[in-house]
């Protein structure tokens, strides 16, 4: 782990690479963005989020372009190749098995999970926020990638932490309507308010699907100066992003 970079820490088979960026990497945006922001919807200029995101590719020696997805806190799963499109998927994870594709989440406080088999052979990530991942993007995205949840590895990204992620009753309650021991995730912190425990709600959603190998946590993106916060810098933050690639066998 650096200022610049994250690299994830987990026993992913040797052909499968990852990478999270921060807000200090190569790039060019000028504040309130500055510098590395690679979201093309957050306000900045479409020419600085281009050539931060062409340095992005060349900084990290990636096989391909990164596969932008058109991120909709849904749960759609796109199956991508590393042939680059005109048009950015709407969907808000994706998975591979073709070696050189590059596939990526942009976030700014939700949470960005990778997933990998254990022998390399298939990779997924997805874009978690609260209403995706009550709604289960992170079962559609094991649905997708056709393994036992016993071969599975998943690795959580840097999202807020439960001390910054203060939610209303209508968060809660949708957790706990899907399963009452996610009523863990939350503690109270005023009259109809929670602190939302945002991996741990993963955590147990993917314990129930038969995941076992979890890695990762920790972070939180609204106090790490790091990473790009929506909820701490408002409608103009900035999106780093989480990478996830298969290299030739």
């Amino acid at each position: 782990m650096t200022d610049t970079w994250i690299f994830p820490d987990w026993p992913s088979p040797s052909r499968v690479h990852a990478a999270v960026t921060t807000r200090h990497g190569p790039g060019i945006s000028a504040a309130p963005f500055e510098r590395f922001n690679l979201g093309l919807r957050s306000g900045d200029m479409a020419d600085a989020v281009a050539a931060n995101r062409s340095a992005l590719q060349q900084v990290l020696a990636l096989p391909a372009p990164p596969r932008w997805l058109r991120q909709v806190h849904g749960t759609s799963v796109a199956e991508l190749g590393p042939l680059p499109s005109p048009d950015e998927p709407q969907a808000d994870a994706a998975v591979s098995h073709i070696p050189g594709t590059v596939l990526s989440i942009l976030t700014a406080d939700c949470l960005p999970v990778l997933f990998c088999t254990d022998d390399g052979s298939q990779i997924g990530a997805a874009h978690a926020g609260w209403r995706g991942l009550a709604a289960g993007v992170l079962e559609a995205t094991l649905t997708q990638l056709h393994s036992p949840p016993e071969r599975l590895l998943a690795w959580l990204g840097p999202c807020i932490g439960a001390a910054s992620y203060e939610v209303g009753e209508e968060v809660r309650a949708a957790f706990v309507a899907h399963a009452a021991a996610a009523e863990g995730c939350f503690m109270p912190t005023r009259p109809g308010h929670w602190s939302c425990d945002l991996t741990g709600l993963a955590r147990r959603r993917l314990a129930a699907a038969g995941v076992t190998r979890i890695h990762g946590g920790g972070f939180d993106t609204f106090s790490d100066a790091r990473f790009y916060s929506y909820r701490r810098d408002g409608a103009r933050s900035g999106r780093f992003a989480s990478l996830i690639w298969l290299a030739d066998s």
